[in-house]
Parts: structure tokens; C-alpha cells; sequence
């Protein structure tokens, strides 16, 4: 399959990119990367792939197929492309179980660290941590110990909850924290996954990322 048939419309900084581009490399799919600038303007292929939400990522596969949210992108790829390994557990329980904790990732978890990085209300900022502390005690329960949340190799929940990894990164070094530091199978999966071939040349960087939240805490 050539590049030009699969685009991906995205952000650097945005973990809901992240994990689209991660699950491609997973498959050994090739792709177009379109990065995006949201904090200045919105491109108009994004507004034509995307008209109900306006946002990225945007997958287009084939003649002009878009497909939109990350989650379900994730789980178009899965079933496009037989290449690779699984990323969907194949257990309906298990399947059922990384799908109840991703929407936790996205409707309550990365909330919470998007609030604790750009907020400038010190009781928001505090409330939130909270919420991040608490998420980051289930999260280490939930790894068990092994070596990725899908088992022996990189799934669903290992590249939901890897692809905001860094942003709790990014919360140790601003606010000296040390989150991490009470999660130390959390602490050794993020560097599995983060050294892992599929990942490492996508992820951002805490720095990088840390930098971004100041300037996006200022747009705000």
C-alpha cells in the first residue's frame, strides 16, 4: 500500500495523534503525516474530513474515506490491516475491559492532567491532581506487573494509556511531584513502551511537551 493512500491528520503535541501514528507502525502501514497548527488555524481538508467536530486526528484511507476520533481510528486500523500484531485483545471480556478503561483515559484521566498542566486556578489545579493521583494508584493496580497492559506485546490500553504517558512526565517535572515514583510498574512499563520500535520516533518528548504546556496554558 503506497503513502498517498493513507493520511493522517494530527498535532505533535496531542496524545490522540500519538496513538493513531503508533498503531500504524504497529501494522507496518505507511502513511502521509499532515501536521496541524489548532492554536492558529484549522486547515480546510481538516474542516471537510472532520465537519461534525472540527478536530484531529482525522484518518483518510483510500479515495477519500475519513475517519475520525482516535479510538475508533484505532480500532478501524486494527481491522483494516492483518499485518502486525493484534491490538485488540480477542477475549470479548477482555476486549470489553481495555474499552471501559480507554474511555476512562479519555473522559476523566487526561482531563484531569490537561487541567493540572494549563489551569491557572490554584483550586482547579488541586482538585486535578487529586484526580491524577488517584488515576495514576489504578493505573499502577491495573499494569499487574506485566510487561504491557495487552500481555507480552504492545494493545489497545498499552497505546491509549501510552500515548498520555509523557504528560504525567511532564506534571513531575514541572510540579515536583514525583507521581511516578509511587508507581514503579507504571514507571517500568512507560520505559518498555517508550523504547519500544513502534513508538519511540513518535512520542514527543517531556521537554518538548512541557514547553508547549506553558504555551498553551497562556492562549488559555
Amino acid at each position: 500500500m503506497s503513502e498517498g493512500e493513507v493520511k493522517v491528520l494530527g498535532t505533535w503535541a496531542s496524545p490522540f495523534s500519538t496513538r493513531v501514528r503508533i498503531a500504524l507502525h504497529l501494522k507496518s502501514v505507511n502513511y502521509e503525516y499532515l501536521e496541524e497548527n489548532f492554536l492558529e488555524s484549522k486547515s480546510e481538508l481538516l474542516l471537510d474530513s472532520n465537519p461534525v467536530f472540527k478536530r484531529i486526528p482525522v484518518l483518510i484511507h483510500g479515495d477519500n474515506k475519513p475517519i475520525c476520533e482516535s479510538l475508533i481510528i484505532v480500532e478501524y486500523i486494527d481491522e483494516v490491516w492483518s499485518s502486525g500484531p493484534s491490538i485488540l485483545p480477542c477475549d470479548a471480556y477482555e476486549r470489553a475491559d481495555a474499552r471501559f478503561w480507554a474511555t476512562y483515559v479519555d473522559d476523566k484521566f487526561f482531563p484531569a492532567l490537561k487541567r493540572a498542566v494549563v489551569s491557572g486556578s490554584e483550586e482547579t489545579k488541586r482538585a486535578s491532581m487529586a484526580e491524577v493521583e488517584e488515576g495514576v494508584v489504578m493505573l499502577e493496580k491495573l499494569s499487574k506487573g506485566k510487561a504491557f497492559f495487552g500481555g507480552d506485546n504492545i494493545g489497545y490500553l498499552d497505546i491509549v494509556i501510552g500515548s498520555v504517558f509523557e504528560w504525567i512526565k511532564v506534571i513531575d517535572k514541572c510540579t515536583e511531584t514525583q507521581l511516578l515514583s509511587q508507581a514503579p510498574c507504571l514507571l517500568e512499563w512507560g520505559a518498555r513502551f517508550s523504547s519500544h520500535e513502534a513508538v519511540k520516533d513518535v512520542l514527543s518528548g517531556v521537554a518538548k511537551l512541557a514547553g508547549f504546556g506553558l504555551k498553551l496554558k497562556a492562549e488559555i
